[in-house]
């Protein structure tokens, strides 16, 4: 069994936190706290091309500016 993370089969979303930092996570697993859904449940390669097309800077938020 391919690690969730990991897998091509599975659905994943995209969750961003306060810091602008964002995740590519298994649609079966919960959300976890401070983190929202910006990209809804899609294909493991759906969610890596929103990854790469909106987080090009991944300075975390409370760093940029400094």
């Amino acid at each position: 069994m391919a690690h969730p993370f990991e897998s091509t089969e599975h659905h994943y979303m995209v969750l961003i936190n306060e810091e602008g930092q964002h995740s590519l996570w298994p649609a079966v697993m919960a959300i976890p706290e401070g983190w929202h859904v910006v990209f809804s449940e899609n294909t493991r390669e759906a969610c890596v091309d929103y990854v790469t097309h909106h987080w090009s800077d991944i300075t975390p938020a409370s760093l940029k500016g400094k």
